[in-house]
């Protein structure tokens, strides 16, 4: 058989494909079970802190540069991120860190109010705040957690 023209993978392409196929598909594995092994934090003990969430109830309003937060409900709220909104982006804050002479150093309880002075910037057009809430993992540490924000956030039109 004349002017037969055999071509292929050379072994050692071939191999080094195969390594690297199987080095993809391992990350890939290991990532997909990382994620389903997320550390869960717990409230009061029992509940997963996703669902404290969904307990959480607070007031805000916004008149004149300052903020009032008052706990309505029995979960207690660590911080609250404050989502400033102008001109089509926003910043976030943590009351907590940013405004620390105004947020209680325990954070709001049952009942409790708190009020933060809002420095004046031009242009904002909507205040959104989200509780932060603090539990613990299974080996005892303090976690905190941010609630989801399109679920439990309050907007303050201004």
């Amino acid at each position: 058989m004349k002017g037969v023209n055999k071509k292929g993978v050379s072994p050692v392409i071939a191999t080094i494909l195969l390594v690297a196929l199987v080095i993809v598909i391992a990350l890939i594995i290991f990532l997909f079970m990382r994620g389903i092994g997320e550390e869960a934090i717990t409230k009061f003990g029992k509940e997963n802190i996703k669902l404290a969430c969904e307990n959480v109830e607070f007031k805000a309003d916004y008149l004149d540069g300052e903020l009032a937060i008052s706990n309505m409900g029995d979960v207690p709220i660590f911080d609250m991120k404050m989502k400033i909104m102008k001109d089509g982006s926003y910043e976030t804050k943590s009351l907590k860190t940013d405004f620390p002479e105004q947020w209680p150093s325990s954070g709001l309880t049952q009942g409790g109010v708190a009020s933060i002075i809002v420095p004046g910037e031009a242009g904002v057009e909507k205040i959104a705040i989200t509780p932060v809430l603090v539990g613990k993992s299974k080996q005892g540490a303090k976690k905190s957690y941010t609630c989801e924000q399109g679920l439990y956030e309050y907007e303050i039109t201004i």
